[in-house]
Formats: structure tokens, C-alpha cells, sequence
């Protein structure tokens, strides 16, 4: 079991990590951030990265399909790096993501998918204090 700051803290030793953002997505705030946040804060970072999991939420034709094939992931890449937008299972009042930035030099997307999903799997097995 890892708390929020181990978790994002953990999230930021993958390799090519420069910042994560974990959100609540019903309100479109910054639970917490860590790493480089320029130009964007944090705050900014959520209500933006919110907009983009709404967006992708709200399209029929991208969450439409078997009832059991639920969105669980949003990757957009750029000339410079990637973003990962990962929807956190588990008892919260919110529906929480986090939202990682990754340097294309010095990530690779497979691997940061691959321990983003772990980190996030044993975040959400027990409690989530700080």
C-alpha cells in the first residue's frame, strides 16, 4: 500500500517522467503534482487534462462498445514527448486520474505504461492517505 506522495513520487522514477498530475475529475482540480510543472501548474494542468478525459469519455464512438470495455487509458503524443491519462479504480467520491508527461528522449511509451499501471494498481489496494 502507497500513499498519494509515494505514488506519484514512484510515478516520477520512471524513466522520461517530468510531471504528473493526479486530478479529481468530477471537479477538474489538482489533488496533488509533483515534478516539473512549467509552463502549466498544476491546477492548470487538471482542468485542461479534465477536458480531454471528458471529451474522450463523452464520444460515443470512442466509449461505446461491450458494456465490460471500459476506457481505462488515453495516450496523445506530441513531437516532444507523450502525455498518459490513467483512470484510477478503486472507492473514491470523485473519479480520479492521473495525467504523466514523458520526455520522448529518454521514455519509452511500452515500459511507462507498463509501471504506471502497476504503481497505480497498488495505490489503489488499500488506504490513500498522504
Amino acid at each position: 500500500m502507497i500513499g498519494i506522495d509515494g505514488c506519484l513520487q514512484r510515478i516520477m522514477d520512471i524513466p522520461g517522467a517530468r510531471s504528473v498530475t493526479l486530478v479529481d475529475g468530477a471537479s477538474g482540480l489538482a489533488v496533488a503534482g509533483a515534478g516539473r510543472q512549467d509552463p502549466l501548474d498544476q491546477h492548470e494542468d487538471a482542468a485542461a487534462s479534465t477536458d480531454v478525459v471528458r471529451a474522450v469519455l463523452g464520444c460515443p464512438a470512442l466509449a461505446g462498445g461491450r458494456d465490460d470495455d471500459d476506457i481505462s487509458e488515453i495516450i496523445v503524443c506530441g513531437t516532444r514527448g507523450y502525455h498518459l491519462m490513467n483512470l484510477v479504480k478503486g472507492d473514491f467520491d470523485g473519479r480520479l486520474f492521473v495525467h504523466v508527461l514523458f520526455d520522448d528522449e529518454t521514455g519509452n511509451l511500452g515500459m511507462a505504461r507498463f509501471r504506471l499501471r502497476g504503481i497505480l494498481a497498488e495505490f489503489t489496494e488499500g488506504g490513500h492517505e498522504r
